[in-house]
């Protein structure tokens, strides 16, 4: 319907609601922006039938309805211009400027990226969208925006595309917009996503609850009427509305908890919003006196406000009807900021919000958020890992804990204490050496619950360990771990290499020192290594013979290097980390007599002399090295000893209790065979050298319950 100063009746829509919160002059930028769309779209028309400009100012009706700054608005009504029509970034930056300009295109480039489900979304696509977010969380803003449109028009589209783009709307737009604290737009995002992927649950729960409503109106009024009496019996001013439960809402708590329909609506839900903070407490203990509150349903987000900003409290009481009343109780500040999260910053900017309004918790815990999910990025090259870890942050359960000083962390459900330390800071975590939870001291793979305060200890000396990857829950402590990790192996993997090239070069009458910067420039260049400690990472991994490479390095030096006598051994002391193994076939320990063979897929990998594998090696002289043990070696190595023993009940922790009294630990323990007489038990433990192996068996044989005992070779 056009009007007759030539805008359609949509556009003065929209100008009459910016009017009520912006200036003039920026609602002439809005209208500019519109002429300009609408020329770049002229006859292009939606799967609806209408023309196209109608989505993009549908979408900015969308946003001036959250009260949005006019950048935004603009941009939203030209979001499509880049992509669908002539015009590009230059024409909008040469009349809007460049921040309209970059928001059109920052909202381009995402329309360009392809997400199918939380599982199976494009990770390189994923990656982008949040760093989209973090440059400027407007980009997001409009997008959400779109979708809703896209959602609420949705059924001109085939049966197909429609379940494709509510599972998508389901398992991305829709979380990110409650990560965001934009719930209204949340939970129209989440019911149309619903209604459209499965349209039979959805119409069922709908019926449902309209059957419902009927029944239950006169003892829904009575209960309005006793909340209302006693807010102003106990002079708190307020408004006090029911509150229905949406379709999808029903339908995942069905899901999760396994409940049947009675089950999930068998209760009322009321909302209690009032002027002050103080006054939610004092409407709290009127409620309470009102109705029996049931014990343990008492939630404060005013004190806790969730990981998106949302604060409200929340109390289940024992209604007169025999049925759960569900209370929600919060200020209209933060009533706005529930239903509108992080968009309600740029309503506090356009100066529209009530005097005296809080700053946007919820547009700050974005951002914290988001520069957390940048910082990860910073540490991690793959962009599958990085998805891992910004779906681990965007969809999780939070809980709160607590700092000695009283400082609340919010953390996802199952964090450890291990992941605690690693919020507080990343040195912190990587030098956690002790943990304690009020007050007692804990694994470091202890799980958190609501409401403790942790204390941390740190050790310089503490470094992080692989085994801390199998408990951490949390983006940053599993991302600063692994680079921390890499880092620790890049480490001793050049150092391993650096001393491999050297006992190579030695057997040619050479050193490091003694190769010339020419002969390295030249070496590198026709191999494609950018650094020698590229070279030195290859030869530790086996990738690249130590040999070979000294033949390169001095190629008219000893001709029959094979036949020289190869130099010192390569001293192994236990700390090289994972720039070597030791072989599982044969579980080397400091004593034996070991030498070491350059694997091309594991590296160096130090074996027994006596292993039976030691003959094939032998076959490949280039791969084998000479290695002895460090006079003085650390940490402990694994070993297996097979031990025959009576079969008595508590044999099995009789024999544990003497190899512990001996100083080793039991790492894994097996019955491999049994008769009712003698049982065989297959122990691998880990000791500090032979002689302390010498002390297990030695203590193992004087136990009356066993037969014999030996190490397993």
């Amino acid at each position: 319907m056009q009007a007759a100063n030539g805008y359609p009746e949509p556009v003065l829509k929209l100008r009459d609601l910016l009017n009520t919160y912006l200036d003039p002059e920026n609602v002439a930028i809005v209208l500019r922006a519109y002429d300009l769309g609408e020329s770049a779209h002229r006859g292009q028309i939606r799967k609806t039938g209408e023309p196209y400009i109608l989505h993009p100012v549908a979408v900015a009706q969308i946003l001036a309805n959250l009260r949005m700054d006019h950048v935004s608005i603009a941009a939203a009504i030209l979001h499509d211009t880049i992509e669908d029509t002539d015009l590009g970034w230059q024409d909008i930056e040469k009349a809007f400027g460049p921040e309209i300009a970059d928001l059109v295109e920052g909202v381009t480039k995402l329309d360009k990226m392809k997400f199918r489900t939380r599982v199976e979304a494009d990770a390189e696509s994923f990656r982008k969208l949040m760093l989209a977010m973090s440059r400027d969380l407007r980009v997001i803003f409009i997008k959400l925006a779109d979708r809703l449109h896209n959602m609420r028009t949705l059924g001109s589209m085939s049966q197909g595309s429609r379940r494709r783009i509510a599972r998508e709307t389901l398992d991305i737009y829709a979380p990110i917009a409650d990560r965001l604290g934009m719930n209204s737009m949340k939970h129209e995002l989440e019911d149309m996503g619903f209604a459209n992927l499965y349209p039979w649950r959805h119409k069922t729960i709908t019926e449902h609850l309209q059957s419902m409503t009927g029944h239950r109106q006169e003892i829904v009024q009575n209960i309005l009427e006793g909340l209302r009496k006693k807010m102003t019996d106990v002079g708190v001013p307020c408004r006090i509305t029911g509150r229905e439960k949406s379709p999808f809402s029903i339908y995942k708590k069905m899901l999760s908890k396994d409940l049947s329909f009675s089950e999930v609506t068998d209760f009322f839900a009321f909302r209690i919003i009032t002027q002050t903070e103080s006054h939610c407490y004092l409407a709290l203990g009127a409620v309470h006196s009102l109705y029996q509150p049931k014990p343990g349903r008492f939630k404060d987000f005013i004190a806790l406000p969730k990981a998106n900003g949302y604060q409200s409290l929340h109390t289940i009481l024992n209604s007169p009807y025999g049925l759960p009343i569900e209370i929600q109780i919060r200020t209209e500040e933060m009533d706005i900021m529930a239903s509108k999260g992080a968009a309600a910053h740029w309503q506090y900017k356009t100066g529209s919000s009530p005097a005296g309004s809080p700053p946007a918790t919820a547009e700050v815990r974005a951002r914290e958020w988001l520069m957390r999910l940048v910082d990860v990025q910073r540490h991690t090259g793959d962009s599958l890992e990085f998805l891992d870890h910004a779906k681990s942050d965007l969809f999780p359960d939070e809980i709160f804990v607590f700092t000695p000083k009283g400082k609340i962390i919010d953390l996802r459900q199952n964090a450890t204490a291990l992941d605690f330390a690693y919020a507080i800071h990343t040195d912190v975590g990587n030098h956690t050496s002790k943990a304690f939870v009020d007050h007692l001291e804990v694994p470091l793979s202890t799980r958190l619950a609501n409401g403790q305060t942790v204390e941390i200890r740190t050790d310089k000396k503490v470094q992080p360990k692989p085994e801390w990857l199998e408990f951490a829950a949390t983006a940053r402590a599993r991302t600063a771990i692994r680079h921390y990790l890499k880092s620790l192996r890049q480490e001793d993997t050049v150092a391993l290499g650096l001393r491999l090239l050297e006992k190579a070069l030695n057997a040619r009458g050479s050193s490091i020192e003694a190769i010339s910067e020419k002969n390295w420039s030249q070496f590198l260049k026709e191999n494609h290594f950018s650094r020698q400690e590229d070279v030195f990472h290859e030869l530790a991994l086996g990738s690249t013979l130590a040999n070979i490479v000294a033949g390169k390095l001095l190629p008219e030096t000893h001709p029959y290097a094979d036949s020289l006598d190869g130099g010192e051994a390569i001293t192994i002391a236990g700390s090289e980390g994972d720039a070597l193994s030791f072989g599982a076939c044969c579980r080397p320990v400091p004593g034996d007599a070991i030498m070491a063979y350059v694997s091309s897929d594991r590296g160096l990998v130090v074996h027994r002399v006596s292993c039976s594998n030691v003959k094939e090696f032998r076959k490949h002289p280039d791969r084998c090295v000479d290695v002895s043990w460090a006079p003085i070696t650390k940490g402990m190595f694994p070993v297996s000893v097979r031990i025959v023993t009576r079969n008595t009940p508590g044999v099995l922790a009789n024999v544990s209790t003497s190899i512990g009294e001996a100083g080793s630990n039991i790492e894994t323990v097996a019955q491999p065979e049994a008769n009712p007489e003698i049982a065989t038990l297959l122990f691998n433990i880990s000791v500090k050298n032979r002689d302390h192996m010498a002390r297990v068996m030695r203590r193992l044989r004087r136990n009356s319950n066993v037969i014999r005992a030996h190490r397993v070779r």
